[in-house]
């Protein structure tokens, strides 16, 4: 028998809550609902929520899209986004994050200050692509501190995070960029509900012999995180869904946790924990 845990500290942020919350409410109502972009990075959650009606469209096909209703998800959009709505007759479900649109609106505030931005975040992640709409697209996004070092900008800079990120690396950049202008302001922009993710995946790793980490190969937040899992317990495994699952992973093993990023659904990890517990303890119990 292997020992089962799933991380109850795992599963959607209250920001994607809301907005497949809001998107379950109009697809009750109307049967259907535009979402712009995959609400949220788990290819099996857009997969249910489509099945519900939900359909997913691009920024192209926004431009095109006229008279209906869309759904602005989680990750927050910039306001050229916004502008085509008024144009085209769109009425928009706005369920973007207010951490998220409360960083939006310190990003503009600075940039209407005359401060360069520096946004440390993933460049084309949606949530970059809003902040970066609030400077007129003057806004720099860098990654690394490698890409910080090769920054040719001058005059008062304000560095900001996208929401997701790690706290350690932004701490670290702060660091350098505090050497390196002289007018420089820091804000500590990640969302804590997020950050404190780390030290729970942390203690979690290091109390299973083997961790399962499931997230969408999307995620941004699920990357950093299964990175954290596997610096405490090398004997992690990063899966989309239980059909990558390999049962060889487990063979000998005591305990297996099974975690996963802000996006990945608490109803999946349960799938994988009750496959566990089909493959493995209850076909035990049958052959003893």
């Amino acid at each position: 028998m292997i020992q089962i845990e799933i991380d109850q500290h795992s599963g959607f942020c209250f920001g994607v809550v809301y907005a497949i919350e809001m998107a379950e409410d109009r697809l009750k109502e109307t049967g259907t609902l535009y979402c712009l972009g995959d609400i949220v990075h788990n290819d099996k959650e857009v997969e249910r929520l489509q099945n519900l009606g939900l359909k997913i469209i691009s920024h192209a096909e926004l431009k095109d899209l006229k008279d209906t209703t869309v759904l602005i998800r989680a990750h927050g959009e910039p306001p050229e986004t916004y502008k085509i709505a008024l144009e085209n007759n769109l009425e928009l479900i706005d369920a973007s994050c207010p951490v998220v649109l409360k960083l939006q609106n310190r990003v503009r505030q600075a940039h209407d200050d005359d401060r360069q931005i520096v946004i440390l975040g993933k460049k084309g992640h949606a949530e970059v692509n809003g902040l970066v709409g609030q400077t007129h697209q003057e806004a720099v996004v860098i990654s690394s501190v490698e890409e910080l070092e090769e920054l040719d900008i001058d005059g008062p800079v304000s560095l900001y995070s996208q929401t997701t990120k790690s706290t350690t690396l932004l701490y670290n950049i702060r660091q350098k960029m505090e050497e390196k202008f002289d007018d420089f302001k820091f804000n500590d922009t990640i969302c804590r509900q997020v950050s404190n993710r780390e030290p729970e995946l942390q203690k979690f790793s290091s109390k299973h012999d083997t961790i399962i980490f499931v997230s969408g190969k999307k995620s941004s937040n699920g990357k950093a995180l299964n990175g954290t899992c596997k610096r405490i317990n090398p004997d992690t495994h990063f899966i989309s869904d239980v059909d990558e699952l390999d049962l060889n992973w487990l063979m000998g093993k005591k305990s297996v946790g099974i975690c996963g990023a802000t996006s990945t659904p608490m109803w999946l990890m349960e799938k994988v924990a009750d496959f566990i517990d089909q493959e493995i303890n209850q076909q035990s119990l049958v052959l003893s």
